[in-house]
């Protein structure tokens, strides 16, 4: 009898296309041949290759975080190896440790639901533990808390770091602001970029609008703060919005202290603003209402509140009221007298309404007496004249530095070899040096534009006159605060003073044509 032999047919192994996922903190260390990122795709290689005989095989594609917390999923290899799975590309997740995928409970519960919804499985070679089981998900929940309270200890000791070096005055890192650059690991003050701070808090001082100020430094070209950071990112470098400026003008390094949470500090680096100039553009800030309604601020539109002083005590007058009945009876209060008692002022307070009529009539009066224009053009030519003159000189020197960086960038050339970095810092300089030239020439321009002659004033101050009845009582007080810098009351022989601002009548004159204009719309 013959028999037939049946060869039992082989099963073929299924292949398991296995992607390894590695990450580090910091960079530090990564620059070397073998880094860290290396180490754990070379463990998560050899555990692929100790699988063979179940099919597993290791996809040729990286997914490498360097430099990125775990602490969130903001990150570039992170974000890739989930679009595969999600491709169908990938079945197998390895990595050296479970706190290198996450120190994220939450994180690591999204990113877990991703997985299953692929039926992608996930392997620590480093601790032995199988998701398929409660046992096993319970020494994963386990080994995630300790990573994410490890992360969360970090964390508290990087904040209690930066608020002790911050108590000591010290910069502890981030993108330096406007005005400074950084050398090591201090704030230096940068010339040119310093300049153009102190130029900012002059025109808000003048303009007292950072709307205003923001158009103004868009259109002579200013920028942002531009910095690139170690990962070679570049910030900012961008147009000046309203917040923009007033986040500078209310930033306390430009007086020399550091800020931690509500806490301010006395700072290592130099200041580039004088605190009195600081200290009136906050003042400022506060009464155009950067933190509250204007209706809170102005709710019984004092017109010179913020602006009279008393000369008897040397101090501010804020304005107050009473009822009597259905009767409102407005004051401006000495400050001193509030504070230690009416006998310390020979006049302290005074009727709001009768002092606000006499010093709205006198800037009527302005229009009429020469001697008055001729010394607000004189004053308002002078401030104009500063400015040119240190854009002037500033642009000089660029233009001979500029010369003097091209000419040696012509001896560089001749003698250095590919990778040179004097090639580049020249390069560097050069353009830097283009770009602040264009800027001040913009800047010249604007200057130039906003001179103003004897018929301005009186063409500003007759539409001044004509819309005062029809102004809204906040545009009445705008426009006080842009005529009036300061109006001085002295008790002791009842005589009251009126300081003008040199520039307001030029802003003040754009702002009555735009009414004008909106007004015949």
């Amino acid at each position: 009898m013959s028999r037939t032999m049946i060869k039992p047919t082989e099963e073929k192994t299924q292949v398991v296309r296995c992607a390894i996922y590695t990450r580090k903190s910091t960079e530090d260390g990564l620059e070397q041949e073998f880094n860290s990122l290396d180490a754990q795709r070379e463990s998560g290689e050899a555990y692929i290759k100790s699988q063979k005989h179940e099919g597993w095989q290791c996809i040729p594609c990286k997914y490498d975080d360097g430099g990125f917390s775990g602490a969130n999923m903001e990150r570039p290899a992170l974000r890739r190896l989930l679009a595969d799975i999600d491709s169908g590309k990938i079945d197998c997740v390895i990595v050296y440790k479970v706190d290198r995928l996450s120190r994220s409970l939450i994180d690591f519960a999204r990113i877990m639901e991703a997985f299953d919804k692929r039926k992608v499985s996930f392997v620590s070679v480093t601790q032995a533990f199988n998701t398929a089981s409660s046992m096993g998900r319970l020494i994963l929940n386990v080994l995630l808390s300790f990573a994410q309270f490890e992360c969360d200890m970090i964390s508290e000791r990087t904040r209690d770091k930066i608020a002790a070096a911050r108590r000591k005055g010290k910069w502890s890192g981030g993108m330096p602001v406007l005005g400074y650059t950084v050398e090591g690991t201090k704030l230096i003050p940068d010339k040119h970029e310093a300049d153009r701070v102190r130029e900012i808090f002059r025109m808000y001082l003048e303009q007292q609008s950072a709307l205003t100020v923001a158009k103004e430094l868009n259109d002579r070209g200013m920028r942002t703060k531009q910095w690139t950071t170690r990962k070679g990112i570049v910030r900012g470098g961008k147009c000046f919005t309203k917040d923009a400026v007033y986040n500078l003008l209310s930033n306390v390094t430009y007086i020399g202290k550091v800020q931690y949470k509500s806490e301010v500090h006395n700072g290592e680096h130099a200041a580039i603003i004088e605190e009195e100039t600081f200290r009136k553009a906050q003042s400022l800030l506060e009464r155009n209402g950067q933190s509250r309604s204007s209706t809170i601020r102005n709710k019984h539109n004092a017109l010179l509140r913020g602006l009279i002083q008393c000369a008897s005590c040397d101090c501010g007058m804020s304005h107050s009221y009473s009822k009597r009945g259905s009767k409102l009876y407005r004051y401006y209060v000495c400050t001193k007298a509030q504070k230690r008692g009416w006998k310390e002022c020979p006049a302290p307070s005074l009727p709001a309404k009768e002092i606000e009529r006499f010093v709205v009539k006198q800037i009527r009066s302005v229009g009429r007496d020469p001697t008055v224009i001729r010394d607000t053009l004189a004053q308002a030519r002078s401030v104009v004249a500063d400015q040119v003159q240190r854009l002037t000189s500033e642009r000089d020197a660029l233009q001979r530095k500029l010369r003097k960086t091209c000419a040696q960038l012509g001896k560089i050339a001749a003698t250095a070899e590919p990778g040179d970095s004097r090639l580049s810092d020249a390069q560097k300089n050069i353009r830097e040096a283009d770009s602040r030239i264009i800027a001040i020439e913009g800047e010249l321009s604007i200057l130039g534009k906003s001179t103003i002659d004897a018929s301005e004033v009186e063409q500003v101050l007759a539409d001044f006159n004509n819309m005062w009845a029809s102004m809204q009582p906040g545009e009445q007080a705008r426009a006080i605060e842009l005529l009036i810098e300061r109006v001085t009351f002295d008790g002791r022989i009842g005589e009251l003073s009126i300081t003008y601002r040199p520039t307001g009548i030029k802003t003040l004159g754009l702002q009555l044509a735009a009414k004008k204009t909106e007004d015949a719309a």
